[in-house]
């Protein structure tokens, strides 16, 4: 996991480079024939990478985005009309059998689908209109790493192309770099707070919110941690009654228009009795982890780059073999 993790900056600078000619044809093609909405179709951490897809796409383009429930088509085989539609699936495997139900199920019903996978051949890559690879080569360790920031660059790339945003393009063009800075942050000091935690929460907003549920299911898989990802604005609402007494909490913050809201919920649950970690801001009575500037849509990203050092660290704390979670594959195949 964390060789996998380490080798995420290589990866973005060859998918940013092998796919720029395939994402401006995409881009000019989605401004030709503007799509009425996005539908993503994911799994796991690749569904983590459709919420980024949301927030990106429905606050650059406005156009409405949601998650499709698998078991619609798998299961239940129903077939939602997609006419003028643009289908993403998200996969490391491109082989599990309900996100290809979901898939076909689009595609037939009338969707334009774009398959971000990692893996060359597999049948979702046969399926889709247009594959656009993750590159990020074998993955051996059953937690997703380099894969997932892959497929968050890819998205970042296909918005920054499709919206004619040079700011974000110039932006992902210094990616790699600040990733590879990233991975060298250190966040040893959050081990002490949760090497005998059995719960937690992972606070985020925006683009944000996608790296707390990334953060959350790595907590679970490679650590045996019970924790939940909230969105910072969902968790007064109800949630926040557990967070004392020690409870810890891991915020993340990036520098847009929460920011200023996410710190003043950090600083209420440190107020509480919550043991606060924050990435991305500074909080009253919290402890902050080191985090780099940048674009607010990228920074996530660094964040997730961050955390994958310190989480597989925290595994091998708490007696766990991060790159073999007990009970879990590396190919899900969910029906």
């Amino acid at each position: 996991m964390a060789e996998e993790a380490a080798e995420a900056p290589r990866v973005a600078a060859d998918l940013l480079a092998r796919n720029a000619e395939l994402v401006r044809a995409l881009a000019a093609d989605l401004r030709a024939r503007p799509p009425r909405t996005v539908l993503t179709c994911a799994r796991g951490s690749s569904d983590h990478a459709a919420t980024y897809a949301k927030y990106l796409i429905e606050t650059r383009t406005g156009l409405i985005t949601a998650s499709a429930a698998p078991s619609v088509s798998s299961v239940y085989e129903a077939a939602p009309e997609a006419q003028d539609v643009l289908a993403l699936a998200i996969s490391q495997s491109g082989a599990s059998p309900d996100l290809l139900a979901t898939a076909q199920a689009a595609r037939d019903a009338g969707a334009r689908l774009v398959a971000l996978v990692n893996a060359p051949g597999s049948p979702l890559a046969d399926l889709a209109d247009l594959e656009l690879p993750l590159w990020a080569g074998p993955e051996v360790s059953v937690a997703a790493t380099k894969s997932y920031l892959a497929a968050l660059v890819a998205i970042a790339q296909i918005v920054a192309a499709w919206t004619e945003d040079p700011a974000l393009e110039k932006s992902l063009a210094g990616l790699p770099g600040l990733m590879t800075r990233a991975a060298d942050l250190d966040w040893s000091p959050a081990l002490p707070v949760l090497e005998d935690a059995t719960s937690l929460y992972v606070l985020g907003r925006g683009p944000g919110f996608a790296a707390a549920q990334e953060m959350a299911l790595k907590f679970k898989e490679t650590s045996g941690l019970h924790a939940e990802a909230f969105s910072a604005a969902e968790v007064r609402h109800g949630p926040m009654a557990l967070a004392r007494d020690g409870f810890p909490v891991l915020v993340l913050a990036q520098d847009d228009p929460t920011r200023e809201g996410v710190e003043r919920l950090a600083t209420e649950l440190a107020e509480a009795g919550a043991r606060v970690l924050i990435a991305g801001a500074e909080a009253q009575g919290a402890i902050t982890l080191p985090s780099l500037s940048g674009d607010p849509l990228l920074q996530p990203i660094l964040l997730v780059q961050a955390f994958y050092g310190m989480v597989e660290q925290l595994s091998r704390r708490r007696g766990f073999d991060p790159d073999r979670p007990p009970g879990l594959a590396k190919v899900t195949r969910t029906l």
